[in-house]
């Protein structure tokens, strides 16, 4: 649990009750590659929450996980796997493998990306630094633990693959910031689930790159203000969602708003 806790960031992010539909593009594909989608091997710790708070935060930027739509079917990810924030929001189905012990039989879960287990290099990777490289390794809440193996097992061999994620509604932008800074927290995506660029577009610009400020939260320093902001997001799988007009002329601040969704097969 230390580990997992050392790396929550506060970051609350509230959504606004009005949301804007919008005309987009069709994606041009929306699967995880073949190779990605191999059962590989790594092991997986648990956390207990007991605190509230233990749902907030966490290096990819979500806020509260249950307020974002994630819940207890999330993860750490360790330093291996995690790509300075790139794959959060990916989708994962674990099995519990090779300890008849403690595996639940014919069971598999499947979690979303959304924090990051530090390394501890006062400990060998086999010795107690489960986060350090070369190490694959996942932290699951002990909700989503218990359902492939027993809470005994601890530090557990598990096989784990890339899948599609499954959402229910449309990619959620919530915006934040001030002045020209603007922020923008990208949730809820399905298909590939990580994000690899984004653009904004006022309705007096161009398409303007935004870069990645840390996780899933994306920055950019222009002027637009009462302007209707369009959004285009590229998963990491190539496939591209235009959503045009996600928010209107009088977007303010801590405002969320709704766009396209990536299809899923």
């Amino acid at each position: 649990m230390q580990l997992f806790l050392l790396l929550l960031l506060a970051a609350l992010f509230p959504p606004a009750t009005s949301h804007y539909s919008s005309s987009t593009s069709s994606p041009s594909s929306s699967s995880v590659s073949s190779s990605a989608s191999e059962w590989r091997p790594a092991r997986a710790t648990y956390y207990a929450a007991t605190n509230p708070r233990d749902a907030v935060g966490g290096a990819c930027g979500y806020g509260d996980l249950v307020k974002s739509g994630y819940g207890m079917a999330t993860v750490g990810l360790s330093e291996t796997l995690f790509e300075r924030g790139q794959i959060c929001g990916a989708c994962f189905e674990l099995r519990c493998v090779d300890d008849l012990r403690w595996c639940i039989p014919g069971t598999s879960i499947i979690v979303t990306a959304t924090n990051f287990c530090a390394p501890n290099y006062g400990f060998e990777p086999d010795g107690g630094g489960h986060c350090n490289p070369p190490n694959k390794h996942f932290v699951l809440p002990i909700e989503a633990f218990e359902k492939i193996a027993i809470w005994k097992a601890g530090n557990m061999p598990v096989q784990y693959r890339r899948i599609n994620c499954r959402r229910e509604g449309s990619i959620r932008f919530t915006i934040d910031g001030g002045g020209i800074f603007i922020s923008v927290l990208i949730t809820n995506v399905a298909g590939s689930g990580d994000i690899a660029t984004v653009k904004v577009k006022g309705s007096r610009t161009g398409w303007l790159p935004m870069g990645r400020n840390w996780g899933q939260n994306w920055h950019i320093n222009a002027d637009l203000k009462n302007q209707p902001l369009s959004f285009e997001v590229t998963a990491s799988d190539r496939s591209t969602v235009t959503a045009y007009n996600v928010a209107p002329r009088n977007w303010d601040y801590g405002q969320t708003f709704e766009g396209k969704q990536f299809e899923t097969p």
